[in-house]
């Protein structure tokens, strides 16, 4: 590639959403330091072996590999999209196997080891999902208006949808919903197909809630433990049944006190920050174990920097945020055809959906469910398909009308 060719190219991007996601990688880096540097554990490795540098790594790998994303036509890319969904479903059905899918002491099978990190599959199928997705619903707008071929987009969703529920992974499945359903209505899906979807899902939703705090323990639908002591804990309901005694009693009240630590813990964290914080690695939550060391890096860092930096650095979090995310709109808006306008929607729906249940966990407006704040949480595989997304919508951007 000749320089020439090379600044023409870094001359389409969208360079506003670029110094937003540079700011993102700042702070990221900056309050994975801080939440982990607190442990003395981590202190007594040498630089380069802590976490907060190989959180760079993952940084400098993810865009690399968002580089190399916008280098090939979006709809090259399109064409590939089936054979990366299905490659991600057999991944997912991998993932549920004992010996290949690791659980890491966290209780679900979301990993596979390889050598040099672990693959979170959950977390690229939801990339195949957009791209798959994106790729059948541009077809002519006649076409969508089959039921047939509505039936066949909501497959496509459900199935990495029950496969990664099946880890379990609550968040990481609920996000592709969204996902999907936007990019069904901005490809023009009958107004009555999702309607009549959204209203029987929002049934099954409501008898889901009622069956976890109503039903007599022999009627419940079957779940993990933990994930129904969070929707109890969210909901502030009590953990003991009606006819329990005394004794029962108190060992209820002692287990949702114990489920609802890090949610209360969270909560002081932000509430402690007032306006302009504490000051970066000051944060008393993090430095006393009260945030999990475990947690404090990755679901909870919101937490850490509301706490360290206020309401001020909260702002500026979700305001870099809101950047990323119109500045997505307006890429969409200027796609050159319903392909492009379909990944960028599918990819802004995504990471809107991230942020919203990340940080309505942390401030207890959604139960917690485990998913990561993207470029802020820990993880390679957040990281690295944060980035890659991002990557698609610079290239949905590139070779926008007129380009």
């Amino acid at each position: 590639m000749t320089t020439e060719t090379f600044n023409e190219k870094y001359a389409k991007l969208d360079r506003l959403q670029l110094m937003a996601l540079a700011g993102l990688m700042l702070l990221g880096a900056a309050f994975v330091a801080s939440a982990t540097t607190a442990s003395p554990f981590e202190m007594e490795k040498v630089w380069f072996a802590q976490i907060w540098f190989r959180q760079v790594i993952w940084y400098v790998l993810g865009l690399g590999a968002a580089a190399a994303v916008c280098l090939v036509d979006y709809h090259t890319l399109a064409r590939w999209s089936l054979v990366a969904y299905w490659a991600m479903i057999l991944c997912l059905v991998a993932v549920l196997i004992p010996f290949i899918g690791q659980t890491h002491g966290w209780g679900a099978r979301r990993w596979i080891d390889l050598p040099f990190f672990q693959f979170q599959p959950s977390e690229f199928a939801k990339l195949a999902f957009i791209l798959a997705g994106a790729n059948f619903l541009s077809r002519p707008p006649d076409e969508l208006k089959q039921p047939e071929v509505f039936w066949q987009g909501i497959g496509l969703m459900m199935l990495p949808f029950l496969l990664i529920l099946k880890e379990p992974d609550l968040g990481s499945a609920l996000v592709l919903l969204p996902t999907g359903l936007v990019m069904m209505l901005v490809a023009g899906t009958p107004h009555k197909f999702l309607v009549r979807l959204i209203g029987g899902v929002g049934i099954v939703g409501v008898l889901f809630v009622a069956d976890v705090l109503f039903a007599p323990q022999h009627w419940r639908i079957p779940m993990q433990d933990y994930q129904r002591q969070r929707l109890l804990v969210y909901f502030g309901a009590n953990f003991a049944p009606a006819n329990a005694s005394a004794q029962e009693r108190s060992e209820a009240r002692r287990q949702q006190l114990e489920k609802s630590y890090q949610v209360r813990q969270a909560l002081i964290s932000v509430g402690s920050g007032g306006i302009f914080g504490k000051g970066w690695r000051q944060g008393q939550q993090t430095a006393l174990s009260f945030l999990p060391a475990g947690a404090a890096h990755n679901d909870f860092i919101f937490s850490v920097i509301a706490e360290e930096e206020g309401f001020v650095g909260s702002v500026v979090v979700l305001t870099l945020y809101a950047v990323v995310l119109f500045t997505g709109l307006r890429i969409a808006g200027q796609a050159r055809d319903r392909l492009g306008k379909l990944v960028a929607v599918g990819v802004v729906t995504l990471l809107f959906s991230h942020v919203f249940i990340n940080i309505g966990m942390n401030i207890r407006i959604v139960p917690v469910t485990g998913i990561p704040l993207p470029l802020l949480s820990y993880g390679g595989s957040s990281v690295l398909c944060s980035l890659i997304a991002l990557g698609l919508m610079q290239n949905v951007y590139m070779n926008r009308r007129g380009y």
